[in-house]
């Protein structure tokens, strides 16, 4: 590939780049993350025990992703990206494979901690941290498309999953196979032959860059500017972005409830509940799209329009929980909100503090989301239990949008990404 056309030709290196993380994001993430929910009801019933106790795996899964991402992000930072994504994958595939053949309930809890370790460099660090490396314009929008493949993984393989397990008894353990080797197939190919850390190894320049060769043929790279992370996490910003990945999160949780509180309406619009569910799947995946158009042009506007559309979902699914059309127009519009917490955060993590060493940065951050996913089921189950019910959940979730505009906004004041 010509210089001139890796720096101003049509066609660039880094597109391949965001190929393989759709990939990753379409596959692996889809398949251990999105799809997770198809199996809670049939392996509990076979192996006759409560919900509660199988899905114990994915909350060990989300500690195992909290303690593995600093670690991993230290590793991805130095390391070839190649032999980190791909260990990654074939942790998640075996985790799937152990799933499958898992003959006593504590069999799971383990393998939930091999898929949390897999993931956890996929979902959070790879889409980020490679379209940072590889691009300087675009950077969110190739950050949300990406991200938006962990919803419409989903939609293309919920559905699969739940023929496969419906096929028989132990329909379950063939669908976790069938993930497993679609994770493997689909996505080594990418890891180990098409990705690669950054545009220099290849002697390119960033997609979006400026500048010409310089003597002798060798490509002007202009220098990443930021904080070191050391540097980073004894700021007041470092703090408030970790509050707002936290209560991102938290907030975004308020997604599984919905089914239960389109349920709790009764009539046409509890035979409906299931729509709501897909009606937020669908803002999720376009509005992570939307977001990084948006970040590209403002991270604050970015911001206030994701929380913004969070707000109004939350009143007009509590104001008008009669018509069915408004609560799915309100659903769409909190899964807006709900995208924030895989693009906007890596955005605002990028802007506030660079590039320089972003990973280590977004890494640490993350843990607060991991951890945060642990615990905010439970928390949210507590209060649609409690006297308050959903009016308070939905109170609650309006005060944690709130709080995350001002965190995002102070952050975005003292940044120091110059």
């Amino acid at each position: 590939m010509s210089k001139e056309i890796s720096t101003r030709g049509a066609f660039h290196y880094a597109h391949l780049i965001v190929l393989s993380c759709i990939v990753i994001t379409c596959l692996p993430c889809a398949l251990v993350l999105s799809c997770a929910g198809i199996f809670f009801t049939p392996v509990s019933a076979y192996f006759g025990v409560a919900k509660s106790a199988f899905t114990l795996y994915f909350s060990i899964l989300n500690v195992a992703m909290m303690l593995t991402l600093p670690v991993a992000g230290r590793v991805l930072a130095k390391s070839d990206a190649r032999v980190v994504l791909s260990a990654s994958v074939v942790l998640c595939g075996l985790g799937l494979v152990g799933m499958s053949m898992c003959r006593e309930l504590w069999q799971f809890y383990p393998c939930g901690a091999v898929l949390g370790v897999g993931v956890a460099p996929l979902i959070y660090l790879a889409v980020p941290a490679l379209v940072n490396a590889w691009c300087v314009r675009r950077v969110g929008f190739f950050v949300g498309l990406c991200m938006a493949f962990t919803g419409i993984g989903g939609v293309i393989f919920n559905p699969l999953g739940t023929v496969l397990i419906n096929s028989d008894a132990e329909g379950w353990r063939t669908a976790y196979l069938v993930f497993a080797a679609i994770t493997l197939v689909g996505t080594l190919p990418f890891t180990l032959l098409v990705v690669r850390s950054r545009p220099e190894d290849m002697g390119l320049l960033p997609y979006g860059a400026e500048g010409e060769a310089a003597a002798g043929g060798e490509p002007t790279v202009t220098e990443s500017r930021g904080a070191m992370a050391t540097d980073a996490m004894r700021t007041p910003a470092f703090v408030a972005l970790l509050a707002f990945c936290g209560v991102i999160t938290l907030n975004q949780t308020i997604y599984q409830f919905l089914p239960s509180y389109a349920s709790s309406i009764g009539g046409d619009v509890a035979a409906a509940s299931g729509v709501v569910a897909s009606a937020a799947m669908a803002g999720q995946a376009i509005g992570k799209v939307l977001l990084g158009v948006i970040n590209d042009r403002s991270a604050r506007l970015g911001t206030a329009f994701g929380i913004l559309s969070g707000v109004l979902g939350v009143l007009v699914m509590w104001l008008f929980p009669g018509a069915l059309a408004l609560l799915l127009v309100g659903s769409f519009l909190f899964g807006v909100v709900y995208a924030m917490t895989t693009v906007e955060t890596p955005l605002l993590v990028r802007t506030v503090f660079g590039s320089r060493d972003y990973t280590n940065i977004y890494s640490r951050v993350s843990m607060v989301g991991s951890l945060m996913s642990a615990v905010a089921a439970v928390f949210w189950g507590l209060v649609v239990d409690s006297a308050g019910g959903f009016p308070l959940m939905f109170a609650l979730g309006i005060a944690c949008m709130a709080a995350c505009l001002a965190l995002a906004n102070f952050a975005l004041a003292h940044r120091s990404a110059a």
